[in-house]
């Protein structure tokens, strides 16, 4: 009985049961979808005023804000390394494994018409469009929108000139602290009901798909999850290592949140607790509140792995012959629409609609062959990015000198 009072055995139990309920009663399973949606909401109501509140409180401490620059920068540069790393995993594999060989394309009309709505969404989205979006068109929309960067540009804005005020902001500053710890007591409040969300979002997963939908793309479905995990052992866990960290503990330490992005299959739903976990680990409030949000829309490191695996699954499949240059190419783009659609809902499919699109020579119809399989990947993605975020923030901290190492034990090796 001692053992159900942690958060992760509630959520394995949840997930279990979730699975039950979708094999036996799937017409109940698909109508537990609400439920999910009901918890993720609940926590991306709650992240838009604790990125804020995090970003401000850390930027006002004391010679934060030259620090803050120095960590801009080499999150940059770490992103875009790391997410290329992904692109160029998920390419050999595919290229090694080739899951599209021997499928055989018949794509339904309903799921073309479905893709279309995928490409035209996307056509909207791109790197010079997301760049120009962070900039909210009022100071309170990006609050009433929760759009991530936004808020971060604004948070970042605030605590800069606040710092300026020096003592006189001292009061304003105390209140803010205060405010932060509510929030994070709120989350507290809704993490509880993880594990009937994971159990809803499981039983819908099941009964709306069934495991028969695995028959015919099981191998891009293994292939996936094949290389995600050869990202997050061998190339996370070298930089963990690295930095002195064991990524065993950093996966011990965060498993109730793993637990609980892998039961919603969203990474968000685990982010404002991953911020608490992260400061209480050693990485100073300004170091979290900057890369996490900024990791979340620029190092989606499963979503990489994802779309490269997708995109040559799509291309084997339809009997689409690509040279080593035009793979080359393929990969280059995604560089850039890997960024451009961050923070869409559908992400995934949308950046993959367009990445197809600008490549020319992969028929953009394949998607609907993914399309009812596309559910059973997205844990593997949002495990990836989700545990790709944890390790870039201690990783960054300890390389920008940011990082307490009396309150990391925990994690480190």
């Amino acid at each position: 009985m001692q053992l159900l009072r942690h958060l992760y055995v509630q959520v394995l139990l949840g997930i279990a049961l979730g699975v039950l309920v979708g094999v036996v009663w799937p017409e109940v399973g698909v109508t537990l979808k609400p439920l999910g949606d009901a918890f993720v909401s609940l926590i991306k109501m709650l992240v838009t005023p604790v990125i804020f509140l995090t970003v401000v409180v850390g930027l006002v401490s004391k010679d934060n804000l030259p620090k803050a620059g120095r960590i801009g920068w080499r999150a940059l540069l770490y992103f875009e390394i790391v997410t290329t790393l992904a692109l160029i995993i998920g390419l050999v594999v595919a290229n090694v494994f080739k899951p599209g060989e021997g499928v055989h394309a018949v794509l339904d009309a309903k799921d073309v018409q479905t893709v279309a709505g995928y490409t035209a969404t996307g056509s909207k989205q791109g790197l010079v469009d997301t760049l120009v979006h962070i900039i909210p068109n009022t100071f309170f929309s990006a609050f009433v929108e929760g759009n991530t960067l936004q808020i971060l540009l604004i948070a970042v804005l605030f605590g800069i000139a606040l710092s300026k005020l020096g003592k006189t902001a001292e009061p304003l500053v105390h209140a803010l602290q205060k405010l932060s710890e509510v929030c994070f007591g709120m989350v507290k409040l809704v993490t509880y009901l993880a594990p009937v969300a994971a159990a809803a979002a499981m039983a819908f997963t099941v009964g709306k798909y069934g495991f028969h939908t695995l028959s015919h793309l099981g191998q891009l479905i293994l292939c996936v999850y094949l290389t995600t995990g050869i990202f997050i052992f061998v190339v996370l866990g070298a930089l963990a290592y690295w930095a002195g960290f064991s990524l065993w503990k950093i996966l011990r330490y965060l498993r109730e949140e793993i637990l609980v992005v892998i039961g919603t299959s969203s990474s968000e739903s685990a982010l404002p607790r991953l911020m608490e976990k992260l400061e209480k680990a050693g990485c100073h409030q300004s170091s979290v509140g900057l890369l996490v949000p900024a990791g979340y829309s620029f190092n989606l490191d499963g979503t990489c792995i994802y779309l490269t695996m997708a995109a040559l699954f799509i291309a084997q499949a339809t009997q689409t012959p690509l040279t080593l240059g035009q793979q080359i190419s393929l990969l280059l783009i995604l560089l850039v629409t890997s960024k451009g659609a961050a923070g869409v809902t559908g992400s995934g499919l949308i950046t993959l609609a367009v990445t197809l699109s600008t490549v020319g020579t992969i028929p953009v119809e394949g998607i609907a062959l993914i399309l009812g399989v596309d559910r059973f990947m997205s844990e593997a993605r949002a495990v990836t990015n989700f545990i790709g975020n944890a390790v870039a923030t201690f990783v960054i901290s300890r390389w920008s000198g940011d990082y307490d190492k009396s309150l990391g034990r925990v994690v480190q090796r």
